[in-house]
């Protein structure tokens, strides 16, 4: 063997473990928490319950609620930034009601954000009196637009999360669409909910395809055939199927989500088992 064919021997098999290797960890690199699942062990003990879920094993963590009142962010986020650090967390991500998306609130929020470290401020829901019209959801998408240019001066993504009522149609439009088309791509990205999409009879891989790259965040969110929400895993949503296809809407972070389990921490723990075993 010449010194080419040798170097060439090892340079294919360096390549044959490279892939070999990505292959094996075809799965989710850090699972996240929407921390709406623990919601009611936060507000009674912060830093233990952020404790419990590092412990469990989530490298990531998604808020909602800290910004419900603009007035008072508890603790304060200075001190927040610290505790995340100090368990291992990461919170790239940030829910904010549709209050805080006006120019007289957003600054503020911004302000906490980038002392925490969110990298996506997220509004899952726009006021009622906008859901019943196309033009209603035009004027969020508006405000959407407005709002990813000022979080964009820091570095910030703004994004929109669905439930089920984005994909009901409004004067011959399904909201969805209006937003993705209204939105400028750059500015608003999408968080979708996985679970409420199912729920909602559509597709997340029909708007993966037509809108690739999009959809930045994900809720893993499972439902039983009945409709019920159960753990991840224990549903009927196929996940390897979605996953699979994951780099098409250029998921990034995925976050375990479930609304109202009657024994939380079970729940968080369950779903996380499933999701560090799964292979896709």
């Amino acid at each position: 063997m010449n010194r080419r064919t040798f170097v060439g021997t090892l340079s294919a098999a360096a390549v044959m473990g490279r892939l070999g290797w990505a292959a094996d960890a075809h799965r989710i690199e850090k699972i996240g928490l929407e921390l709406y699942t623990v919601r009611d062990a936060l507000k009674k003990d912060f830093e233990g319950t952020l404790s419990r879920v590092a412990k469990i094993g989530y490298k990531e963590v998604e808020f909602a609620g800290y910004f419900a009142d603009l007035k008072n962010f508890n603790p304060a986020p200075k001190k927040t930034r610290e505790l995340l650090t100090s368990l291992g967390l990461d919170a790239p991500a940030t829910h904010i009601p549709y209050s805080a998306v006006m120019p007289e609130n957003l600054p503020r929020v911004i302000e906490a954000s980038e002392i925490i470290g969110h990298k996506y401020i997220v509004n899952p829901g726009i006021d009622e009196a906008l859901r019943n019209t196309a033009d209603g959801w035009k004027k969020a998408a508006e405000a959407f637009n407005r709002a990813g240019k000022e979080t964009a001066r820091s570095g910030i993504q703004f994004a929109y999360h669905n439930h089920v009522i984005e994909f009901k149609p409004v004067d011959g439009q399904l909201p969805y669409d209006i937003l993705l088309k209204e939105c400028d791509p750059k500015l608003v990205k999408m968080e979708m909910d996985l679970g409420w999409a199912h729920e909602a009879g559509t597709d997340p891989l029909k708007w993966w395809a037509e809108y690739p790259g999009r959809f930045p965040l994900v809720h893993v969110k499972d439902f039983e055939a009945n409709g019920t929400m159960t753990d991840v895993g224990k549903g009927v949503i196929d996940w390897k199927a979605l996953f699979a296809k994951a780099d098409l809407g250029g998921v990034k972070h995925y976050f375990m989500e479930f609304d109202d389990p009657k024994s939380p921490f079970e729940s968080v723990q369950a779903s996380y088992e499933y999701l560090e075993k799964l292979r896709f």
